[in-house]
């Protein structure tokens, strides 16, 4: 029975000071309802207020955010059974309440009417505030051993709470941070600490920095200035744990510095205490909500999101310099892969910039990126944000098993693909004949994206196939010789003894309905090509020099060969004249055995049964 299996006595036995501290008490839900937001609240998680039951006394409980899948899944419902697996209580303005971090719904107890008459635990004003209590979880010291319950009727006689062994005792959960919380201590593992900024305005000028904190229940921002940041700045260390205690300002979060979606952040005071933890197991793992590098095409220009993948090129270090501060940045590009066999550049800056020695093929996961339509689709590391080298989670394990075993496999990418929300993106594939039909509906002020499988018939490379580019990382664009035999970017000014040339490629593909052309830029036309554009001008001008005809062999060469292309179709204007354009955004080897599969499936639709001998389909 549902009652038997309630750990009567267990709420009271929590909070008293001469309690027994409960490890997984079993109660029963018996209200459940969302929390409004406050007041400058916005863009967080929704947090839910449930009240439990022990048949004795209720409670109200916060559900950490963490926890919320078993409230959306609907499992946890008003008068189901509950097995509380980590929690933690508190005490706030004489009130006390349970911030849940993990519960179980103990199905096989059904639903029930509220069980008992329960009443509201009264306060005792001099107590103190009771310690965190998990289980020898993140929060605290395992719990000395208790008597066991009888079997019959759980019921919790009072017993004397032996010594908890833990040096702070009063730990509290960043999810239950907010300004009306005063006296407090968090266990936290420092995620990332940026650089010492300074500041200057027409108050004056000052320095600062931050760092990310996080324990199970989530994840806070907080920043120091001046004197303050002289002090802690030396203190913290990414990946390491510490005791952080009030006085510490709780505030709400200035969203455009930070990428956590914690409604507060902490502003370190002058008499904030912050203390190294001397146990460094158990330490909480960084969440990711990894998006994967073929769906980037979908993510809204200036969205920040996690992202993992196969580090394929390490750029040079090169210095920029601000249009508006005048000062000078490091930046470096990295080329990433996923196992969607697509590629994206990433751009880290600053000191990491200039101190990155990752080697090529590391698995590497970045939380708070942002997301840029420049050449396509690229990513910037944001100084919020983190990287992680080959972490131990399985999403990485994953992508190296996968890479270990395609580290051959052609990458594509969104060369030139527009900022999401543009209207198009579709996933549906398409016949030549189809588009062919639908050639009337291109609009000039959208794009349109479908898939497309066919083959190559011709690689078109005269008169040009290519063009002279700027070598300056990812600036590409057209360069011109000047009279002293170099050549010049007008965008960069920079000069270059000889220009990188880069892919601008028209190629007739078809299908068994029709065929039509198609236009490639540089990391396509690769693909097709299976060379550089620097290797094929080459052979062009061996070709002008000696009367060889090898560039029409190596074009012939690559034809005849059948990809999947993601293409973009838009209605241009060219000597006043509408005019389509197709330009591929992804282009893929084909992979038979998914072939295969999908002409399966397509053959499962006609529905033929063999019943007879005769050769027609009745």
């Amino acid at each position: 029975m549902a009652e038997q299996a309630i750990t009567q006595g267990s709420i009271r036995s929590i909070f008293e000071p001469n309690g027994c501290i409960v490890e997984q008490p079993v109660m029963q839900c018996v209200q459940m309802k969302p929390m409004e937001s406050k007041s400058g609240e916005g863009g967080g998680q929704q947090r839910w207020r449930v009240v439990l039951s022990d048949i004795r006394n209720f409670i109200q409980t916060m559900i950490a955010t963490p926890a919320n899948d078993i409230i959306l899944s609907g499992k946890l419902r008003k008068g189901v059974i509950v097995r509380l697996k980590k929690y933690n209580p508190q005490q706030v303005k004489e009130k006390k309440i349970l911030i849940i971090l993990d519960l179980d719904v103990l199905e096989e107890y059904g639903e029930h009417d509220k069980i008992g008459q329960p009443e509201a635990l009264e306060l005792v004003k001099s107590e103190p505030q009771p310690a965190a209590i998990s289980g020898g979880n993140f929060y605290g010291s395992r719990p000395a051993q208790q008597q066991a319950p009888q079997q019959q009727q759980r019921s919790l006689p009072v017993h004397q709470n032996n010594q908890n062994t833990s040096t702070h005792p009063n730990l509290y959960p960043i999810e239950g941070l907010s300004p009306y919380t005063h006296k407090w201590t968090i266990r936290a593992r420092c995620t990332q600490k940026t650089d010492i900024k300074t500041w200057r305005n027409a108050k004056g000028e000052g320095k600062l920095f931050s760092v990310n904190l996080l324990d199970d229940t989530g994840e806070i921002r907080a920043t120091g200035f001046n004197d303050v940041c002289e002090r802690l700045w030396p203190i913290f260390e990414e990946g390491t744990v510490y005791y952080i205690s009030s006085p510490c300002r709780v505030q709400i979060a200035k969203k455009q510095f930070s990428n956590l979606s914690n409604d507060f952040e902490l502003q370190f005071e002058r008499d904030t205490e912050v203390e190294k933890a001397e146990d460094q197991d158990n330490k909480p793992q960084i969440r990711y909500n990894f998006t994967k590098i073929s769906a980037l095409d979908q993510v809204e220009k200036d969205t920040t999101i996690d992202t993992i993948g196969v580090l394929k090129e390490v750029g040079e270090v090169n210095t920029i310099t601000s249009s508006k501060t005048n000062k000078d940045f490091s930046k470096r590009e990295l080329l990433l892969a996923d196992d969607t066999q697509m590629s994206v550049r990433l751009t880290i800056w600053g000191k990491q910039a200039e101190s990155f020695e990752v080697p090529v093929e590391s698995i590497i996961a970045f939380k708070g990126v942002k997301v840029s339509d420049f050449g396509g689709r690229s990513l910037s590391l944001l100084s919020s944000g983190s990287m992680n080298i080959d972490p131990d989670i399985d999403d990485a394990h994953r992508l190296r098993g996968w890479f270990n075993g395609n580290q051959h496999a052609t990458f594509s990418t969104h060369q030139n693909t527009s900022a999401g929300g543009g209207g198009g993106h579709t996933n549906q594939t398409k016949l030549i004949s189809q588009v062919a039909e639908e050639e009337a509906y291109l609009d000039s002020a959208t794009n349109t994206y479908f898939n497309m499988k066919a083959s190559i018939v011709f690689i078109k490379s005269t008169p040009t196939f290519a063009y002279p580019a700027c070598s300056t990382q990812g600036c590409n664009r057209k360069v011109i010789e000047d009279n002293a035999g170099e050549w010049l970017c007008e965008k960069c000014g920079a000069t270059w003894p000889e220009p990188t040339y880069r892919y601008v490629l028209s190629v007739n593909v078809a299908d068994h309905t029709g065929s039509m052309w198609l236009s490639c830029f540089d990391d396509t036309a690769q693909v097709i090509m299976g060379l550089s554009a620097n290797e094929l001008n080459k052979i062009k001008n061996n070709d002008e020099e000696n009367g060889t005809q090898n560039l029409g062999s190596t074009t012939q060469e690559r034809s005849c060969r059948t990809y999947n292309f993601r293409i973009r179709a838009k209605m241009e204007t060219y000597q006043d004249q509408p005019k389509p354009r197709y330009q591929v955004q992804a282009i893929h080897e084909m992979n038979y055995a998914q072939e295969a599969n999908k002409l399966a499936q397509l053959i499962k639709q006609y529905d033929i049964k063999d019943d007879s001998d005769s050769l027609f389909v009745h």
